[in-house]
């Protein structure tokens, strides 16, 4: 049966109102849009117990009291990677029996819940800086100049990393909190390459890259591609390339190509991955 909506305390109040002044709980019940019964057994609450608020309802007690229900949520937020063993462990030393189930159930009414830790690049203070002073730099740059940028990166799909993850206990909104990620570094594995580019208007070309790729792949790369993607993607005169600081990109002799080739690139920070869309 599904759960009804409870009236408001005012909705209450003005049932017995209009009882005391001698209306019938029909002409109550229409003139409030109520069913009869609904009225009839607010009427009768009152008449028992001199109250139209909620009175204490049954049920087993909680199994962990208000402190230790403090204890492990003080526990989680300190340490978001704790498990529900420790917790039960750490309970049990207290004096309280519990379960994991029990843990999860009690943590999730404290607006905390277990969740996959995301991997975010491993930020130095400079790097940080540099994200800032990006953003401030173009925090007013107006829609139409991100509309004429084309975003290029090559990914590595892992075939046989290491994929594991780790859970943490958060809040709503808390994911990218540094206690609730799991700082990476670039390693190998067995993998495929891509590169790939877009803009606002879409998707331009993807490459397979089957070899292991240097600088003068990459511009090759470019050469072949760049510019008829940006010709399919009818890209406006003056349009801006993007790409990140790879040292294939950095490189003195694709700096001097696409200088040769009149590209404009949009400076970037480094380690900056959460910045490109």
């Amino acid at each position: 049966m599904a759960k009804t909506k409870e009236l408001s305390k005012d909705t209450r109040n003005k049932i017995v109102d209009l009882h005391q002044a001698g209306k019938t709980e029909s002409a109550i019940g229409k003139q409030l849009g109520l069913k009869k019964s609904t009225v009839g057994a607010i009427i009768r609450k009152w008449k028992t117990y001199k109250t139209t608020d909620n009175l204490p309802r049954s049920g087993a007690p909680r199994k962990i009291s208000p402190r230790g229900v403090k204890m492990i949520t003080r526990t989680v937020s300190k340490n978001p990677r704790t498990t529900r063993g420790d917790l039960v462990n750490d309970l049990q030393r207290a004096g309280t029996k519990v379960t994991k189930p029990t843990i999860s159930n009690t943590l999730r009414r404290q607006g905390l819940k277990s969740c996959s830790a995301r991997r975010v690049p491993l930020l130095k203070p400079v790097h940080v800086q540099a994200h800032l002073k990006f953003a401030r730099e173009h925090l007013d740059d107006p829609e139409e100049d991100w509309e004429n940028v084309i975003w290029s990166d090559e990914t590595k799909i892992e075939l046989f990393g290491k994929n594991s993850t780790r859970r943490v206990w958060r809040t709503k909104n808390a994911e990218l909190h540094p206690k609730n990620t799991i700082p990476t570094v670039k390693h190998g594995g067995g993998n495929i390459m891509l590169w790939g580019c877009f803009s606002a208007k879409g998707p331009g070309r993807l490459i397979h890259v089957k070899e292991r790729m240097n600088g003068a792949m990459y511009r090759e790369i470019l050469s072949e591609n760049l510019l008829p993607s940006a010709r399919a993607l009818k890209m406006k005169r003056g349009w801006v390339f993007q790409h990140d600081n790879d040292p294939k990109h950095t490189a003195r002799a694709t700096k001097e190509w696409l200088r040769k080739k009149h590209f404009k690139v949009l400076e970037w920070p480094s380690q900056s991955p959460d910045l490109n869309p």
